[in-house]
């Protein structure tokens, strides 16, 4: 493999340097779980017969003999999600699979799996941020029965990959696969959809168009075709090497698909009997970064600028905006799909998908080529794509060129050379911005701020007719603390129309936009947020805010914050936020939450064991340049 590019090992080398002590813990705890032994071998016979006095006759015999291995399946199944749809029937795959490789597999437990789609601008979008860890708690209590050899996870969508990755390596010491359920087929186009629900934020259509459109899109089993969050965590665990090869963006309802699960589970048997693959291997300092390199290089979702830290903590590896900010830095744009393109995720797929994405970026020296993985030492597994041939699975090299290089280019000549996320920050803190999906002409905005505590009052002030100027929409009191961290999409459209009124438009604030952010510039994850005394707090209507991507500045001009006392919230804002929809049972997680920069987490908000904090090294708040020594 090529030499691997000099920013990405500088980074590599820091996130190791600082998460030394963490990630020695980490590892220290995962090898004294293996030492302990494996299930079948430790739990007694009233153990074992609670675990399988549901099962056939033929699987109890196959445990009770304390040969072969139970694989535990931790499942995110409801029939609510149509990503999640089509899990209701992988178990009986598994099991089957498992009898065929003399083993046995079980539904350890299930996981709650809430739809952003569908809580958009909901009170339960304030629960949204906060079930990730509710996740990694629940497959915590699953796997903790102890009664299994290998996991598998299934799950696909926003928060529910994180939180079972995040719960999984509680129990690093056990392999862990990934099974995905696949994308839905293409619906209507999406510049269609965006077209519609701009008109609806106009009034200029009805409300029956919009939902004729909507269901025009989301029509089918399968995960949403565009490039959001959901679609994000399917490329990063193929990468991160958690799922088999290229088994991202099958569909749902084919027969490769339940071959690449019936897969999966003879995999996770070979890997409980040969010991090798345990999680707390594959995932490590190099893999997380090969997990940012890939967002940035395919323009994926900025909930990971969240996820990612969360997760990698899970694994004792400490990462921060700066680290993904000077990877983005030399990180090739490989990737146009939508909404950083007209593109779905089928058409990724079919031009090379992220095999071509893998093999690119490996060839390029801009990820680690020498990692762990389920199928074994080294990345070039991944380099391959799965078919079937006379009713058997079999693996062949991906396309060695893209097949639409509108959608997909190689790295010699990408969309951008460099990735699509970038660290802003200034008086007003520290936050993100997704750049791909934005104009290079509308990037920089420095204009007066409309300031506003709820997206239904900034919604209004648009309706009025009050935003219809160069403006920084700021919305704040949305940070963990506050409610929880919602996305805050339901704003696009509206900010959208401004823009294309010809108007400077930007919005900033401390809580989410989503997987979705589109072509409005959006400083999103301000850090620290306004209830935690950042100085979002302290900005007043017609303060004049400058977002600068391109020199990393997110800033007001003329005003001396310091100077001003911070705003108090709404008690009738704050209020809301506190009671009703389930988050009057979240309090305890809104006052330890941490940091959005670290995790928005309440698994890692305190020290580890051994007195490391889990969080010590913060980012040097004047650090502008984005640029690494080489």
């Amino acid at each position: 493999m090529p030499t691997l590019n000099p920013v990405v090992a500088k980074v590599t080398a820091r996130i190791i340097e600082r998460s030394r002590e963490t990630r020695a813990d980490y590892l220290r705890r995962m090898d004294a779980a293996r030492d302990n032994g494996v299930a079948r071998a430790k739990l007694s016979c009233a153990n074992w017969a609670h675990a399988f006095a549901g099962q056939t006759v033929a699987d109890k015999l196959t445990a009770m003999g304390g040969k072969q291995p139970n694989l535990g399946i931790v499942t995110a199944y409801n029939d609510m999600l149509s990503a999640h749809q089509p899990f209701e029937r992988f178990p009986a795959v598994i099991r089957e699979a498992a009898r065929e490789a003399g083993a046995t597999a079980q539904v350890a437990g299930g996981t709650p799996a809430m739809c952003d789609g569908v809580t958009q601008g909901r009170p339960g979008m304030e629960l949204s941020l906060f079930s990730r860890d509710v996740i990694a708690m629940s497959t915590g209590v699953a796997l903790t029965h102890d009664a299994f050899d290998s996991v598998i996870c299934l799950g696909v969508c926003d928060k529910i990959v994180p939180g079972l990755f995040m719960g999984s390596l509680a129990f690093g010491h056990l392999p862990v696969i990934f099974a995905p359920a696949g994308p839905m087929p293409s619906g209507i186009p999406n510049a269609e959809k965006a077209r519609v629900r701009g008109l609806y934020a106009q009034n200029k259509v009805d409300r029956q168009t919009l939902l004729e459109s909507e269901i025009g899109s989301y029509h089918s089993p399968g995960t949403c075709t565009f490039y959001g969050t959901a679609n994000s965590n399917q490329m990063m665990m193929e990468i991160a090497g958690l799922h088999l090869p290229s088994t991202a963006f099958v569909h749902p309802e084919t027969g490769l698909r339940d071959a690449l699960t019936a897969a999966t589970a003879k995999r996770a048997v070979e890997l409980a009997r040969s010991g090798q693959g345990r999680m707390a291997d594959v995932i490590d300092e190099k893999s997380i970064v090969n997990m940012v390199v890939a967002l940035l290089a395919t323009g994926g979702s900025t909930n990971h600028a969240i996820h990612l830290v969360a997760m990698a903590r899970a694994a004792g590896v400490l990462i921060d905006w700066t680290d993904m900010d000077q990877l983005s830095s030399v990180t090739p744009l490989l990737a146009r799909v939508y909404p950083n393109g007209s593109a779905d995720v089928n058409a990724f797929q079919a031009a090379g998908g992220v095999a071509f994405v893998t093999r690119e970026l490996a060839n390029a020296g801009h990820i680690h080529a020498d990692v762990q993985t389920v199928m074994g030492p080294g990345i070039h597994h991944y380099f391959q794509e799965p078919s079937m041939v006379d009713g058997e699975l079999v693996w062949r090299d991906g396309v060695a060129e893209s097949l639409d290089t509108d959608i997909l280019r190689p790295a010699s000549d990408p969309f951008d050379r460099e990735g699509g996320l970038r660290l802003v920050q200034g008086d007003l803190g520290r936050a993100v911005i997704k750049v791909s999906a934005v104009k290079p002409g509308n990037r920089i905005v420095e204009a007066p701020a409309a300031v506003f505590e709820t997206q239904e009052d900034a919604l209004q002030a648009f309706r009025d007719g009050r935003l219809d100027r160069d403006v920084v929409v700021v919305l704040r009191f949305q940070g963990p603390k506050a409610n929880g961290m919602p996305e805050l999409h339901s704003l696009s459209p509206a900010l959208g129309v401004l823009q294309d009124k010809g108007f400077r438009v930007a919005f900033v604030t401390d809580g989410r936009m989503s997987g979705a952010s589109g072509k409005t510039p959006a400083a999103i994850h301000v850090s620290p947020e306004a209830l935690a005394g950042g100085m979002l707090s302290r900005v007043r209507d017609g303060d004049v805010i400058r977002l600068d991507p391109e020199a990393g500045v997110l800033t007001t001009v003329g005003v001396d914050l310091s100077e001003r006392a911070p705003a108090a919230r709404s008690p009738e804002h704050a209020g809301g936020s506190s009671w009703g929809y389930g988050r009057e049972l979240f309090g305890a997680f809104r006052h330890v939450v941490s940091t959005a920069e670290e995790g928005a987490s309440v698994c890692f908000a305190t020290p580890s064991e051994n007195g490391a904090a889990w969080s010590d090294s913060p980012p040097d708040p004047n650090l502008v340049d984005r640029a690494v020594d080489a």
